[in-house]
């Protein structure tokens, strides 16, 4: 090999050399703009990040106020069952008033049966005699009057008619 053999192999071999370090500077510039890209993309990544903190600073404070809110709810819970049981009490404590009431109107409604029925057993009784003894006393008044029996014994049973119709009244009235 001669020289100029050798220098155009250097040549040769300086041009491949240089087609490869043009080749790693394209590269090199490809790595830059790639690191220059991944900086962007922490520098966003970061941001994201800080927002992040802040969204969840946010979120424990709601947290804790949710908590609160929780345990006041408990709290409400736990005096509306107080409350309920209380109701329940009273409620159980008016059905026994209302039963006893309830008697109490059944021993009323016995006693006034009891009341019409000796009113009507005895007392009419009693009043009629009386108005048979009224009758005689009529009658000798009527024999000084010189009024007719018969006449007196009409408006006694007029007024016996008057006394059964009023009571007949006063049971539509009731009843």
């Amino acid at each position: 090999m001669t020289d100029s053999q050798k220098l155009d192999y250097l040549i040769e071999q300086m041009t491949g050399v240089k087609a490869e370090i043009t080749e790693m500077k394209e590269d090199i510039a490809g790595l830059k703009e790639d690191v220059a890209g991944l900086k962007e993309d922490v520098a966003v990544l970061k941001e994201d990040v800080a927002g992040l903190k802040e969204d969840v600073a946010v979120l424990k404070e709601d947290v804790a106020v949710l908590k609160e809110d929780v345990a006041g709810l408990k709290e409400d819970v736990a005096g509306l069952k107080e409350d309920v049981a209380v109701l329940k009490e009273d409620v159980a404590v008016l059905k026994e008033d209302v039963a006893g009431l309830q008697e109490r109107m059944d021993k009323q409604e016995n006693e006034l049966r009891y009341i019409r029925t000796f009113q009507e057993n005895n007392l009419e009784k009693g009043i009629k005699i009386i108005a048979e003894g009224h009758v005689m006393l009529l009658r000798r008044l009527n024999e000084a009057l010189k009024i007719t029996e018969d006449d007196e014994m009409l408006r006694l049973r007029v007024n016996v008619l008057e006394c059964d119709m009023s009571r007949v009244k006063e049971k539509l009235a009731v009843g």
